[in-house]
Order: structure tokens, then C-alpha cells, then sequence
């Protein structure tokens, strides 16, 4: 379950990437300009004219390429809160298989959609795709609930959402070779839309909403997990305790950390590229190959910081709630010094590439910090707690580029310098907010009526019995 749940995150993030590299190839390109902008570093080489100045493709402006890139985030921020309450309901397995299949199935459709309709047909294709894909992370974290005892979570929950990485990874690696090799940018939605849909044959066949309904698990392991899990999941929660949830305190302080996440993240995913080019004057292949470096490293560092996590629970070095907050903190204070010494290295491109890498690493921590932590607060609702957390961190994969493109006109290292001041503001905030307030503790409201009456009942028997002793 973990490995194709890993899988699901992978393709999703396939396809929602592989656009950014082959808007490239699909708008009119122009001769750049000759000018050297103050505070930008001297090219390394000189780009040949001929190959920028191909005059083809759809003459769609920097606008309308901002427009089509955030276009995305409008469907995905939609269908979180119902993809979590139907994966709580019905379980996750088809919440999320029919998401990341229709995503798929428009993928596939991209390049007839953008003959035919341009930029306004991709604009609401790419709608379309972000409302399949908003249920991906709220679908896997109500089945993670069913799978993932707590001593297993930091690393399970890292080999999940870490498939973000590989699908960053590929997405924008394998998009550029594609289209290298073939000189056709409608090879790439070929590509990722027929894998997302043969993922979604074997997820079909070989994975279930729970141990209960897997047709194949053996006694022991089911055995292990009812105990595990048995007292802290119900397979049919009642009616969500909506206001229950939306005063916990805990809650509040994990939605501050997504957003403080997520800023940062989608400022490095977004933007990294246009700072190689834009600042230190990379080639396109250069900017490729190393862009894609943090995010192999985040995804290393992911696995080996939810290891390291779960040890220090699991043996009791801190408790959960103090297991949360340090590596969420790690996660947050790392990555955002590092951007800014990153800054100031000017057109040192060694040190500067070297930062950026260590500051996707450190971002690794958060998956076993506030990533897994809606877990720990519910359960019974943590499709509805993931998709209420993830929703609202994914409103910053709106606002964080069109800032970038505000504040860095002329790409300058000046201008960027601001950027990177904003985002580690963002980060001890939002951090802040997380140490003071988090928890790692089972919430009141995770038990469902039925629950409740059980615990009272049994308490009642416990007193009846004192008293007959007595």
C-alpha cells in the first residue's frame, strides 16, 4: 500500500509538473536580450540566436503562461474537503484512483485540447486536472490511518509523500529528454498520462481501503494491525464534528505550518529554475540537470529523517508532540537560512547550488514533523483533517510565483534577495505558531459517538465492580 501510495503521489506530480517544461516549447520563442542587467551575473555562455529565436507555436504572453501555470491550484484547492469525507466514508481507494485516473485521462487529451481550443481550452482542462488530483493527499492519508500504526508513520507517511520528489524529479527530467529526443512536446502528456492510467489498473488489483477487506494479508499482519490500530480508528465514522474541529487549537497550528511549507516549497519548485536561468545565467540543460538535484536529496533526506523520527518515538527519547515540533522546526529555520546565505553568495554558482540542495534536504523533515501529524490529532477524520490543512497550504501555490514575478521584474540578485527575506519570514512564523500550539495527542473529538459510548460503558463497569468489591 505504501509502495503504490508512493506511486499515486509520484504520477500526480508527473503530470502536474511536465507542463512547465513544455510550455517552453509550445509558446513562440524571441531572441533574448542582449543587455546585462545590474545584479545579475555574466551568461557562461553564449546561447545561440537560432535557437531562440524560432518564431512558432501559440503567441501567448507572460500573462497568460502565469494564468495557465496557476490554473491548476483553482480545481485542486476545490475537491480536498469532499475527497477527504468520501475516503472516510467509503475509503480512500477509489477516491483516490478515479482522481489520479481522470487526471490521467485529461493529460492524455492536452495536446487535441490545445489544438483546438488554445489557451483557453488548457486553462480549463488544467482545472480539470487539479479537481482530480485535490483528492490525492486527503484519499491517501484516510487509508494511511487504516494502515500505518503510530511506531510506523514517520516512515511510512515519508515514503508516500515523498513520491512528491520523485514525481518532481521525473517530471521535469524526463519531460525535457522526451521532448529532446522526439522534438515534440505532445510526447510528454503521451508519456505521463498512459503511466497514471496503468498505475491505476494495479492499484485496482493489489490495494484496499483496509486490512479487513484485503482478500490476501496474512493472520499475523492483521492480527498486528487490528491491535495497533483497533482502539484509535473506527471503519465507519458518524457525522463529522465540524465545529469541534474548527476550534481545536492543535489544528489551527498544523493548517500555519502547511502554509509555511508550502510557501517556501512552492517558491523553490516554481521559481529554482527561473533563478538558475534568470540570476546565474545557467544553460537550459545545465538548469535541468541541477534543478533537479534538491529534490533528489529532499526525497533521501525524507526517508532517512522519518527513520529517524519514529526511533526517537518509538523509544521513547520524546514524546510525539515534541518529535512533531522539532523536526517541523528543522524543516522550517534550515531551509529558509539557507536560502538567504544562498543570496548572498552572489555568482558563486558551486556554493549557491550547493545551498539550494541543503535546503530542500532540511525541507525533508517535514513529512515526518507536521505532514503525518494530522494522523496523530484524528483518525477517524484525517481525509477531512488533511484536505482542511492541504487545501488552505495549497491556496500559497497562487500567491507564492505571481509574488516572485512581482518583486523580481529584472531577475536581479537584489531582487530575489527580498524573496528569499520574505519566505524565511513566512517560515519562523508559521514555525512559531506550530511549537506553541501543536499537538501530538489523540484530539476529544476523534471519538465517534459509538466510541464515546463504549469508553463510557466500560467505565461504568469498572465503577460498578470497585463498588461490589468495596
Amino acid at each position: 500500500m505504501a509502495i503504490m501510495g508512493f506511486l499515486a503521489v509520484a504520477n500526480a506530480y508527473t503530470m502536474r509538473v511536465c507542463l512547465n517544461i513544455a510550455i517552453t516549447q509550445m509558446v513562440r520563442r524571441h531572441a533574448p536580450s542582449s543587455a546585462y542587467e545590474e545584479g545579475s551575473c555574466p551568461a557562461e555562455v553564449e546561447e545561440a540566436l537560432s535557437d531562440t529565436s524560432e518564431i512558432s507555436g501559440y503567441n501567448w504572453d507572460e500573462e497568460t503562461q502565469g494564468i495557465i501555470l496557476s490554473a491548476f491550484y483553482y480545481g485542486y484547492i476545490v475537491t480536498h474537503l469532499p475527497g477527504g469525507m468520501l475516503a472516510e466514508r467509503f475509503g480512500g481507494k477509489y477516491s483516490l484512483g478515479f482522481g489520479v485516473l481522470s487526471t490521467a485521462v485529461f493529460t492524455l487529451l492536452t495536446p487535441w485540447t490545445v489544438n483546438i481550443g488554445g489557451a483557453t481550452g488548457l486553462i480549463i482542462l488544467r482545472v480539470l486536472e487539479g479537481l482530480g488530483e485535490g483528492t490525492t493527499f486527503p484519499a491517501l492519508n484516510a487509508m494511511l490511518a487504516r494502515w500505518a500504526p503510530v511506531s510506523e508513520r514517520g516512515r511510512m507517511g515519508s515514503l508516500v509523500f515523498g513520491g512528491a520528489q520523485i514525481g518532481n524529479i521525473a517530471g521535469t527530467y524526463l519531460s525535457g529528454l522526451v521532448i529532446k529526443e522526439t522534438g515534440d512536446w505532445e510526447s510528454v502528456f503521451y508519456l505521463f498520462g498512459s503511466i497514471g492510467i496503468l498505475w491505476f489498473i494495479l492499484w485496482a488489483l493489489l490495494c484496499y481501503n483496509d486490512p479487513e477487506s484485503h482478500p490476501y494479508i496474512s493472520d499475523k499482519e492483521k492480527k498486528y494491525l487490528e491491535e495497533a490500530l483497533g482502539r484509535h480508528r473506527n471503519s465507519q465514522p458518524s457525522a463529522i464534528p465540524w465545529k469541534a474541529i474548527f476550534m481545536s487549537v492543535p489544528l489551527w497550528a498544523l493548517v500555519c505550518a502547511q502554509i509555511g511549507h508550502d510557501y517556501g516549497y512552492f517558491t523553490m519548485v516554481t521559481d529554482l529554475p527561473k533563478y538558475m536561468t534568470g540570476v546565474l545565467k545557467f544553460d537550459i540543460h545545465r538548469t535541468g540537470t541541477l534543478a533537479a538535484l534538491p529534490y533528489i536529496v529532499m526525497w533521501i533526506s525524507s526517508i532517512i529523517f522519518g527513520w529517524l523520527c519514529d526511533k526517537i518515538v518509538k523509544r521513547q527519547w520524546m514524546t510525539v508532540t515534541n518529535a512533531r515540533k522539532t523536526f517541523t522546526t528543522i524543516a522550517s529555520v534550515g531551509p529558509g537560512i539557507c536560502m538567504i546565505l544562498a543570496s548572498y553568495s552572489g555568482c558563486n554558482t558551486e556554493t549557491v547550488v550547493i545551498l539550494f540542495t541543503a535546503s530542500m534536504g532540511l525541507m525533508g523533515a517535514f513529512y515526518p514533523g507536521m505532514k503525518v501529524n494530522a494522523l496523530d490529532l484524528s483518525s477517524n477524520y484525517a481525509g477531512t483533517i488533511m484536505a482542511i490543512v492541504n487545501g488552505i497550504g495549497a491556496i500559497t501555490g497562487i500567491i507564492a510565483p505571481f509574488l516572485v514575478g512581482l518583486l523580481t521584474p529584472d531577475s536581479t540578485l537584489v531582487q530575489w534577495r527580498l524573496v528569499f527575506w520574505i519566505t524565511l519570514a513566512v517560515f519562523i512564523v508559521t514555525n512559531l505558531v506550530f511549537v506553541a500550539w501543536a499537538s501530538g495527542d489523540e484530539q476529544w473529538w476523534n471519538s465517534t459517538p459509538q466510541e464515546a459510548r463504549k469508553q463510557t460503558e466500560a467505565s461504568g463497569s469498572v465503577n460498578t465492580e470497585v463498588k461490589t468489591q468495596a
